[in-house]
Parts: structure tokens; C-alpha cells; sequence
């Protein structure tokens, strides 16, 4: 029993370094809890006496986890109503994942990368695991993974910004698309949206949700003019500003009670992507905070 200890000490010790892995492989809280629930089953049950370094056995456990989920995890994928977008982290609430530089923009980008390339990429360029390491994780030669990782970078280069957004205004941003999605300020929308903007809206099939991307500014204004016309103004209430994935946004409610994340991709003071999450599946973490904060008692 106190071998056992000494290994769950061990393992929550590296808890939120894996997490990161984990979620940064399969774009899900939820998934990401699982994988670690089952990565913390095998390494009390692992004969740990010729394990020097903890952290890169528990890293190649949970690599292995999320390679053999990320199957099933396109199979589902691939019967998804609508739109996908990765489960949304809000920075005040996911500290523990701030620690790198991918936004929920460039999350996406890794969605077109095969699982051994988002892999190769994830532990090589973004959580530093030397090649070999990585090799030996991915039961790959080295050169095999090198080649990996340029693919990967080459790809998720193109989708990197140029000029990130500086903090305060994101912010500005954000609060400034609200009130003018929420109020028909079709003047401000024009200053705000880059012409080739583009929304994406996950729904799941469990809530309203638009199916396909809409593209262009000017399809985004009747979008948002035909909302105003249904509703009314003020059809959307801010419960707070908020940083999604390490984009600027907020979370909201709708008439209606319905719940939704939108995070804003910025470049050159205009908005160039906008990431609406209302799929409740992916909300729930989100919903359960808000409760609390209304009954402290919980």
C-alpha cells in the first residue's frame, strides 16, 4: 500500500505537465482526464524500480494512451454534426495549461496533422522531449520522427500569427464585437471584421448551431443583422470577459439559457476567425463554475 502512495505522490507531482500533453493531443478536458485516469492505473501497477526519471515514462505512457484514443476519436469525428472545435480552456480557470503558446487557432491547424506528426510536433517543439526520447516513445527511427516534426512545423507555421495580439487589446477587441454583435452597431462590425473573417460554431448537434463555416464580411453582417431581426437587441448576455485557448473573448448566455464560448483570432487590429462553442458536452467544466460561483455554498 505504500508503494502505491509513493506512486500516486509521484504521478500528481507531473499531473499538470501531462495534462497538457494529453489535451494538446486530443483537444478534449474530458478525453485528457480519462487518458491520465488510465496512464495513473498502469503506473502503480509498473514495476517502477528501474524507472530513474519519472516524467518520460509517464510521458511515453500517456503519449501511447492519446495515440491509441485519437482513433476512435476521428471515427467519431467523422459522424459530428457541424463544426468541431477543441473542448474550450479559459485561462483563469486552466492555469496549469498557460505554460505554452498554442491558441485554440493553431489547436486547429494540429487537427489536420496525422497522430504521429501532432505527436512528434507536441513533445519535440512545444514541450522540449528530445528526439530520441520522442523515437523511443513513438517506436519510430529518429530520422523517421525528424521528418515528423518538420511536416507538422510547416504546417502549423502557416497558422501562426505574424503579430500576436497584445493583452489589453484583445480585451478591447472582444468587448467592443460584443456590444456591437448584441446591439446591431453594423458601423462598428465593419471596423472590427477583417474581410475574409471566418465563423465557426459548435453545436454538436445538441444545440443551434451554424453547420458550416461562414466566410466573408459581409456575410457576416447579415448573419449578425438576421440575429438582431429574430431576437432583439441585447440578445446575448456577457457573464464575463474571458482568454479561450490563449485567444481574447467571453463567455455568454443566450435568451433562452443557452451557454457559449467565443473566442476572437486577431490579426493587424481585426478579428480574422471567430470560435463560438455551445456544444453543452464541452461546456460543462464552464457551467459548473458559474453554479458554484451563484450557490458558494456548493
Amino acid at each position: 500500500m505504500r508503494h502505491a502512495d509513493d506512486a500516486t505522490v509521484t504521478f500528481e507531482a507531473h499531473r499538470a505537465r501531462l495534462l497538457r500533453i494529453a489535451y494538446r493531443m486530443l483537444g478534449s478536458r474530458s478525453e485528457a482526464e480519462d487518458v491520465l485516469q488510465n496512464a495513473w492505473l498502469r503506473w502503480v501497477a509498473a514495476d517502477r524500480s528501474g524507472v530513474a526519471a519519472p516524467y518520460p515514462f509517464l510521458a511515453r505512457i500517456v503519449t501511447r494512451l492519446c495515440l491509441d484514443e485519437m482513433k476512435s476519436a476521428r471515427a467519431r469525428r467523422e459522424t459530428y454534426v457541424g463544426a468541431w472545435l477543441p473542448e474550450p480552456l479559459v485561462e483563469t480557470e486552466e492555469e496549469s495549461l498557460e505554460e505554452d503558446d498554442l491558441t485554440l487557432t493553431l489547436m486547429m491547424a494540429l487537427e489536420r496533422l496525422s497522430p504521429l506528426e501532432r505527436a512528434a510536433f507536441l513533445l519535440h517543439d512545444v514541450f522540449g522531449v528530445p528526439l530520441g526520447e520522442v523515437a523511443d516513445t513513438l517506436h519510430r527511427e529518429a530520422a523517421a520522427v525528424r521528418q515528423l516534426a518538420v511536416r507538422a512545423r510547416r504546417n502549423v507555421q502557416a497558422a501562426r500569427p505574424r503579430f500576436p495580439v497584445e493583452r489589453a487589446e484583445g480585451e478591447r477587441i472582444a468587448r467592443a464585437f460584443f456590444t456591437a454583435s448584441t446591439s446591431g452597431d453594423t458601423a462598428t462590425l465593419r471596423t472590427l471584421l477583417a474581410e475574409n473573417a471566418v465563423l465557426r460554431s459548435d453545436g454538436g448537434g445538441k444545440v443551434l448551431a451554424f453547420i458550416n463555416p461562414i466566410t466573408g464580411l459581409e456575410r457576416l453582417l447579415r448573419l449578425y443583422q438576421g440575429v438582431l431581426s429574430k431576437w432583439g437587441e441585447g440578445w446575448a448576455q456577457m457573464l464575463e470577459p474571458a482568454w479561450i485557448d490563449g485567444l481574447p473573448g467571453y463567455i455568454s448566455r443566450e435568451r433562452g439559457g443557452i451557454l457559449q464560448t467565443t473566442a476572437l483570432a486577431i490579426e493587424d487590429g481585426r478579428i480574422t476567425a471567430i470560435y463560438i462553442t455551445r456544444n453543452p458536452d464541452k461546456l460543462r467544466h464552464i457551467a459548473s463554475g458559474f453554479a458554484a460561483k451563484q450557490d458558494p455554498a456548493t
